[in-house]
């Protein structure tokens, strides 16, 4: 068999290109609204559905933190929707909004990393946790900005914003009440399931598109990475000199 004639066989077997596209909406959706089900069930509890469950109050920066996840949250499902149902200009529109979004969660999560921290501005053991939301909000953005910056090539751009928002995600599950039934509280737990969605995207790459997408790989390393790196650099005395100087 000749190289174009395997090439043919291969594209034949994947299907035509609506198909393919379709197939793509499906799974990018699916992925969003796992994301979304993995945080809200994560805060049913402490936030979503406090009331019911009647846990302390929050104070006003955890409630617009609260709010401003929520609302990516829900722009990502948005957005996922209308590429689905082929309203890019629309799409488009909303994505300036995103990246303005984007920048007020850094914010946010620059501010929330402090508050946790001056609960216990001299144990180390909690100056070292510091590191893993200070982590989300340098990935985050940078990803956002990748993202944008790319947003001209949809296989790239798509991926991207997906990871961007993965690396929000560990925060929903570390919360799963299930994870303290089986003894899987910590890194293990909250790092380890959500690897599983980069792992998705891997197997989804190969399978539909015959390899790994340059921007799965590498923004899929970067948040996986990043997620693991961050509980040895907590115990550094740069991190903790750092993280004491962030909340004094």
């Amino acid at each position: 068999m000749t190289l174009a004639a395997g090439v043919a066989t291969v594209e034949a077997l994947r299907g035509p290109v609506s198909t393919r596209r379709q197939r793509d909406r499906v799974f990018y959706t699916s992925m969003a609204v796992t994301m979304t089900l993995a945080v809200v069930y994560g805060f049913s509890r402490s936030y979503y559905f406090k009331l019911a469950y009647g846990t302390p109050v929050l104070s006003p920066l955890y409630h617009l933190h609260g709010a401003l996840f929520t609302a990516w949250i829900a722009l990502l499902l948005a957005q996922t929707s209308l590429v689905a149902a082929g309203r890019t200009l629309l799409h488009r529109r909303l994505g300036v909004a995103g990246g303005v979004l984007a920048a007020l969660m850094t914010l946010a999560a620059v501010a929330m990393t402090r508050a946790l921290g001056q609960k216990a501005p001299t144990d180390p053991a909690a100056l070292a946790f510091l590191v893993v939301p200070f982590g989300t909000a340098i990935i985050f953005p940078a990803l956002v900005g990748a993202a944008l910056w790319w947003r001209r090539f949809p296989e790239t751009h798509k991926r991207l914003m997906l990871l961007a928002t993965l690396e929000l995600v560990p925060a929903g599950i570390g919360r799963w009440p299930i994870l303290a039934d089986i003894g899987l509280l910590g890194p293990l737990g909250f790092f380890g399931l959500t690897a599983l969605f980069v792992v998705a995207m891997v197997i989804y790459d190969r399978v539909s598109k015959g390899r790994v997408q340059p921007a799965t790989l590498w923004g899929g390393l970067t948040v996986i990475g990043s997620q693991w790196l961050r509980l040895p650099v907590g115990n550094t005395d740069a991190w903790q000199a750092f993280a004491r100087w962030l909340v004094s």
